[in-house]
Parts: structure tokens; sequence; C-alpha cells
């Protein structure tokens, strides 16, 4: 496919080449297993070059008006749309996508660059005042200089402009390395988009490559201040580790283990709704899906019979065609890992309503219910279609098992009561909580986030602001000091 052939490259100061390193990342699509693209990874080499074009592009770009660098990211924002279903084409077919992820994907990027076109003028100084007499106190906000992002492979053209985007808009230089499942449609094509909007060279490089051979070189370079990362807690908390050891900020957007509760006074057939959206879409690979679908007992044969009957209606295959649901897993050993965990939980003594099985990288979706208090599956982030049912008596019982898992990203409760859903919603250890709705949301200028192992930092809106820019405090004394010596 010459869209993919035509992006497989290193993007580094304005200038698209092979990378250097001896081996190659194959581009594969994972329903039909075809090769997309080929891509010599870029060495520790080129990961320099490329922080290095980023420092000194940077400086201009941050004296450069707000409104200049706004007009930017509005061509940006018209050539998705102009290109969308380009775009649309190739998330479906480097990722899996269905036809409806992949829409919904489009829709939340073209969303997130409108924010990051205001963004480019929200920046704001101020002028402080001082108990010495005659000083004057100003706070600049400023650039951070240059910000490495690494994206995930679920959503990776969100998730790679998520972050570039907003950076670039507040005066930023970006070094960019998507995952390797996903480098174009989570990387290359980022910054096809921009160049083509006239970000000038330098400001913006994409790095295809693999810790195999640039170890932790995009964490520990002295160059960029922070690093804006989207994946798993257990990657992430290397991240951590190394930026904390070089004194680099982070934001770190991380798994989840969500809980969707289902109170006794719930709209069954609409909770239902809620639930199985929640937890299949994208076949589950979502950090916000509902892993745990927690009923009261009041309302659990109801609830179980009619939410196992809609899982089972799924439609499972191609995600090319506009009837499939739920199409593959992103490559096949998250397709065994998957059913790995399924058969070792009914193994363990679960209860399996449904029980998927791996075809290829699809995985049909499993239901799950009769767990024991301390199995496994119940504290891990499961990246797949499998939902695990869990019965609870009352509101206190449901806030203890929702809190009881190492992580805090989403959530949702499901009641007739607003204000009752709120107050359970307020008990849940979590950075974010829907009442009467799904877990799976983003919006732009909504601050997003986890707790514990959910992820530090927020990003969206005025989070934008405080993830990529720093204050200067600037003083000036109009009259003249005392000095004791």
């Amino acid at each position: 496919m010459s869209f993919f052939t035509d992006l497989a490259h290193q993007y580094i100061d304005g200038e698209w080449r092979p990378g250097k390193g001896s081996w190659d990342i194959i581009d594969f699509n994972p329903f039909n297993g075809e090769k997309l693209a080929s891509i010599p990874v870029a060495t520790a080499e080129e990961v320099d070059q490329a922080y290095r074009a980023a420092e000194q592009a940077q400086q201009a770009w941050a004296d450069t008006n707000p409104y200049a660098r706004r007009t930017v990211l509005e061509k940006a924002l018209r050539i998705v749309e102009e290109r969308e279903a380009e775009i649309s084409e190739a998330i479906v077919a480097e990722l899996g996508g269905t036809r409806l992820k992949a829409g919904f994907e489009l829709h939340l990027a073209k969303e997130f660059l409108r924010e990051a076109i205001q963004l480019a003028l929200r920046p704001a100084g101020q002028i402080l005042p001082s108990p010495t007499e005659g000083k004057e106190n100003r706070v600049y906000r400023v650039p951070v200089g240059v910000v490495g992002v690494i994206s995930p492979f679920n959503f990776p053209f969100l998730l790679s402009l998520k972050s570039v985007a907003p950076a670039l808009a507040l005066g930023n230089a970006v070094v960019l390395k998507p995952h390797q499942n996903t480098p174009i449609c989570g990387g290359t094509l980022l910054a096809k988009v921009f160049e083509d909007a006239g970000l000038p060279a330098g400001l913006l490089n994409v790095v295809v490559t693999d810790i195999a051979e640039i170890g932790d070189t995009l964490l520990e370079h002295p160059v960029p201040q922070v690093i804006s990362f989207t994946g798993s807690d257990k990657v992430g908390r290397h991240v951590a580790t190394v930026c904390a050891a070089n004194l680099k900020r982070v934001v770190l957007e991380l798994g989840g283990n969500s809980a969707l509760i289902v109170l006794d006074d719930a709209d069954v057939d609409y909770a239902v709704d809620a639930a199985v959206f929640s937890r299949y879409v994208h076949q589950g690979q979502v950090c916000m899906a509902a892993n745990r679908i927690l009923v009261d007992r009041a309302v659990e044969a109801e609830f179980t019979e009619k939410f196992v009957a809609k899982v089972a209606s799924l439609t499972v295959g191609d995600p090319a065609d506009p009837a499939t649901q739920i199409g593959p897993l992103i490559n096949s050993s998250q397709a065994e890992s998957v059913s790995r965990i399924v058969d070792q939980t009914v193994e363990a003594g679960a209860t399996a309503l449904l029980h998927g099985r791996a075809d290829g990288n699809l995985v049909s979706p499993s239901v799950l219910t009769g767990l024991a208090a301390d199995s496994p599956v119940l504290q891990q982030e499961i990246f797949g279609p499998v939902a695990l049912l869990i019965p609870f008596d009352g509101e206190d019982e449901a806030v203890r098992i929702a809190n009881d898992t190492p992580y805090g990203l989403s959530g949702a409760v499901h009641t007739a009561n607003i204000e009752r859903g709120v107050r359970v919603g307020q008990r849940i250890h979590t950075g974010m909580i829907h009442i009467n709705d799904g877990t799976v949301h983003d919006e732009p200028i909504v601050p997003f986030g986890g707790e514990k192992s959910s992820g530090l930092g927020r990003l969206n809106g005025e989070s934008m602001v405080e993830a990529f820019t720093t204050q200067k405090w600037i003083s000036i004394q109009h009259g003249r000091s005392r000095f004791p010596f």
C-alpha cells in the first residue's frame, strides 16, 4: 500500500530518511497479516539528532507570535478534515480498528486539534505584589523547551496528537516515538500532516525505533525537559524512574481496571448497553474500559441475562466490514495472552458464561463470573474482550470492591438517583467517573488522568499549559535595595 510505504521513514529535522539501524520494524495488518511497510529502525545517534534538531529550532518557534503558531495548527486541522477518509482507512488497516472505532478516534482527534489551536493564546503571566518597597514581580509562562512523546498502539493517531499538538501550540519542539505496532498512524502520519501545514523543520521529529535498539536514550537524553508517556503501568514505572534520576518532569497516562457499578435502582437495559460498549469497544484495548462490571444482587439475574445475550450478538470479524463490532487484537502475543488469562481463570474455578476463542488475532468475547475474591484477574488490566461480572450487596460493598485494585483511571455508576450516583462516585479512588454513562470518555477541556497506578499528572485544557510550560520569575527593583554588607 503506497500510503504506508510513502510514510515508512524516519522524520528528522524536516527530512524523510531511512533509519540507520541494522534491522527493520515490520508493520503488519493485524487482521489479515498483510505487510504494510518495513522501516529500518532509528539508532541512538539518530535520536540524538532528532533532539538536537528540536533544540535548535525551538527558540525561534517560542519567539514566534502565538497567532502565527495558531495558523499552523489551523492548517493541520484542515488537512486532517480533508484526508479523513484516507486516515480512517489507515486506522482500520494498521490497528485492526473497526469503522466505528476509526470514526470515533478521528472525531476526537479533530476536537483536540481545535482545542490546541486555542491553547496557543492561553498562557498568561502575572504581576505579583512584593513585601519589598519598589519591587515589581513578573511571573512569565514560558515553554519547557523540548518534549519527548511516547505513544501507544490502541488510539495512536489521537494519543500522539493529544500531546504533540498542545506542546507545539505552546511554543515547544517535539520528538515523537510511536509504538512499533503503529509507526504510521501514531508517528509519521502526524509528521506529514504538520509538514504539509507549514510547521518549520526540526519542530516535530518522529523516530521509529525500539528499546532493543536505543535503550533508554529517549528518556535519558539531556535535551527534553518533559516526557509524555501513554502506555502500560509497568513501562510507565520505568519511565518515571529513569526520568526522576535525570530530573525530568513526566506526564504518565497509564492502565486501568475500571469498575462500572450497577446499583439496585438502575435502568438495567440502559446499563447493559453502557457496559457492553465500555468493555468491548476496540476489542477491549482501551485503558478506560470497564474490566469489572459490578451488579447489585437485586438486579443481578436480569442484568446478567441481558448482558450475556447482547455480548453474544456482537459481530466479530474483518474490521473493514462496517458490520463488524469486534476486530482483531493488535498482535498474536496479545491474542495469546488474553486467551491464556481466560483459560487460567476458568481453570481456577470461575464460570464462563461466554468463553471466547482465538482465531488468529481475532478473539471472540468472554464473560466470566463466580470469581474468587482473591482471583488475580480482578487486580489486572485485561487489554482484550473479557468482562468480569461481580455481584455485590449494597453501596458500601460496591465501593469496597471498586477500590480493591491498584488502578484508578475511570469508572461509572448507574442509578435512578443522580445524587446517589455522585455520592458513590466520590468514594471511588479514581481520576474520572461517570454517572449513568459508560467508562470510556475523553473531552478536550476536561482534566484527563488517573490515580494510583493509573498515572501521574493530567492532560487536556488548562492541564496542557501546566504540562508543557513552566513559570519564570523576573523581579524589577524600581528603587534601590539596601544590602546588609
